[in-house]
């Protein structure tokens, strides 16, 4: 059985290292990242890998730094683990510890590598409106997220999935992933397939403003996937009168679905068009209907769109903007 070196921080990591102890192998260490301060009285929180790292009383490493801590580093050494699991870390690990195992290290990465290299993996393919993606172990080595590829999952992504609903089932698939990977490894039964270059694409770091909804640059698609893409992590968000409404649910409709003739020619985009106390606020994008079904108000709570028109008047002709 292989000593493992589990190194990991968020939910995603947790579900990883779980199945590796299910499993039954060998973990002579946990590295996950510091304590953190959160909530109002900004305690310091355990990461989730950590939490599960002291429910199963494994060793725990919480360095402040990798590259160049040599003190770690040299902990690492003693510790001689035969190969070491990366998962959603956060941090980049150096040649001086991918080195140290016998048989190196790898990583699983959430996304068909080499498409969605970066660091939001999950939440992009969602935005762009993929059909499918999936999970990749992969060896670790100088380039980020570019090292030769050991085994794949694929899954597709439905059509009204969020970010958060994905990011449940992707977990699951990834920590499988990684016990298959090691089985592969451990009866020396891996076929290593470099990844193809010029296929690669980035799956940067998310910001708040790119969930600033532009009414007249999007389709009705583009709008629902943004709004999806980033439900639960920030929410897509719009202006209206002044006051900042985040939107959590959408569907794109038809003009004659609306059953009456309303000539959108007329209309500018982000206007509302029609408003149905059952249904929702129909608004015109660039192309189609965007029917809003979910939506908050600032220092509010996520309401059905019914039950928000029930306290928030929304008249036909008002214009949601990306500005105040």
């Amino acid at each position: 059985m292989l000593n493992i070196l589990f190194m990991g921080t968020p939910d995603i990591a947790k579900d990883a290292l779980e199945e590796v102890y299910k499993n039954k192998y060998n973990i002579i260490g946990v590295v996950t990242a510091v304590d953190k301060p959160k909530g109002r009285g900004m305690n310091l929180c355990p990461t989730p890998v950590k939490e599960y790292a002291l429910e199963k009383n494994l060793k725990i490493y919480q360095p402040e730094k990798v590259k160049g801590n040599e003190e770690f580093i040299k902990e690492i050494k003693q510790l001689n683990p035969d190969i070491i699991c990366i998962v959603a870390y956060g941090k980049i690990i150096p040649a001086e510890i991918i080195n140290i195992p016998k048989y190196g290290a790898i990583n699983v990465h959430y996304s068909l590598l080499p498409k969605y290299r970066g660091s939001a993996p999950i939440q992009w393919p969602v935005i762009n409106g993929d059909a499918t993606t999936g999970v990749t172990s992969i060896y670790i080595n100088d380039v980020v997220d570019g090292g030769d590829i050991i085994l794949q999952k694929e899954t597709t992504i439905g059509e009204n999935e969020t970010t958060g609903e994905l990011w449940e089932r992707i977990s699951k698939l990834g920590a499988e992933l990684l016990i298959e990977t090691l089985k592969q490894i451990e009866s020396n039964s891996v076929v290593r397939k470099k990844q193809n270059e010029e296929e690669a694409t980035l799956a940067p770091m998310l910001y708040k403003e790119m969930g600033n909804i532009d009414w007249s640059a999007k389709t009705a698609s583009q709008i629902k996937n943004l709004v999806r893409g980033l439900n639960p992590i920030m929410g897509a968000y719009t202006y209206l009168n002044g006051k900042k409404l985040k939107i959590w649910k959408a569907q794109v409709i038809e003009n004659e679905d609306l059953g009456n003739n309303i000539s959108l020619e007329t209309k500018v985009e982000g206007e509302v068009v029609y408003v149905d106390s059952k249904k929702g606020i129909y608004v015109k994008t660039l192309d189609k209907i965007l029917l809003i079904q979910e939506i908050q108000a600032e220092n509010s709570k996520k309401m059905d769109a019914p039950d928000f028109l029930r306290g928030n008047k929304i008249e036909i002709g008002e214009i949601f903007k990306n500005t105040l």
